[in-house]
């Protein structure tokens, strides 16, 4: 959204209280430029955008006298255009959810946690990962042994053992002692007490992986010796390729 040359309100003096500046305010978001009004900025008292701009400033300035806020300016308009008009955003939500939680604009937060996107994300997927057992911690041991491994390779891989009941894990437990493998490489998920079934369960784990910035694919791990369980039943190789 670009600046309109024939306000300048600001300028290189911006000093004394935001009362005693003109209505219109010039926004540098990131490098994104914007123009708005002092009342639609602080259309939500109880926000952290609105405090912003109340009383004394307390945001620097760039080298044009705009305030500066050091967010990505990309998604900016979406708030603004939320506080102009009530209009709730219906692109990159994700995103526009983050920056409406920084400038805790509660209503938009609200309506924003009602769409598809951000209800299956916080009430759906993250309140299943919040009853698997050591989730995140999980999550990272993977990436570290994965890491390790790709010392002059292309791909390294981690074994996970997914396990939905304390049956399954109590089986899993027997299966790790016949497998052929350093039990302090395999990672073990669950059990958990959700809906969500074991494929879901790695879905998530692929997804966040991925939202790490690695490439990553799963597939049952077929043990090479015999033994009196079915691997595939506990057991998966996650592959991580890195070149």
């Amino acid at each position: 959204m670009s600046i309109s040359s024939e306000h300048k309100p600001l300028g290189k003096q911006v000093t004394g209280s935001l009362h005693a500046l003109s209505p219109i305010v010039e926004l540098n978001v990131g490098g994104e430029m914007y123009t708005t009004t002092l009342s639609t900025l602080k259309k939500h008292p109880g926000s952290k955008l609105a405090e912003m701009f109340t009383g004394q400033p307390k945001l620097r300035t760039d080298s044009e006298g705009r305030f500066f806020i050091d967010r990505p300016g990309t998604y900016f308009k979406y708030i603004l255009e939320y506080l102009r008009s009530n209009q709730v955003p219906t692109q990159c939500i994700q995103d526009v959810y983050k920056e409406a939680l920084f400038y805790d604009i509660e209503p938009l937060i609200k309506q924003l946690e009602d769409s598809p996107q951000i209800f299956g994300e916080l009430v759906a997927r993250k309140q299943f990962l919040a009853r698997v057992p050591n989730y995140s911690e999980n999550i990272e041991l993977m990436i570290r042994i994965a890491r390790a491994e790709a010392v002059a390779s292309r791909r390294s891989s981690v074994i996970v053992c997914v396990v939905r009941t304390e049956e399954d894990a109590a089986r899993c437990q027997d299966a790790l002692s016949s497998l052929d493998m350093d039990k302090k490489s395999v990672v073990k998920f669950g059990p958990w007490k959700a809906a969500p079934s074991i494929s879901d369960l790695l879905d998530c784990i692929q997804m966040d992986v991925e939202a790490k910035g690695y490439k990553i694919a799963f597939q049952p791990h077929v043990a090479e010796k015999g033994f009196r369980f079915k691997s595939h039943d506990f057991f998966y190789k996650f592959l991580f390729t890195w070149w």
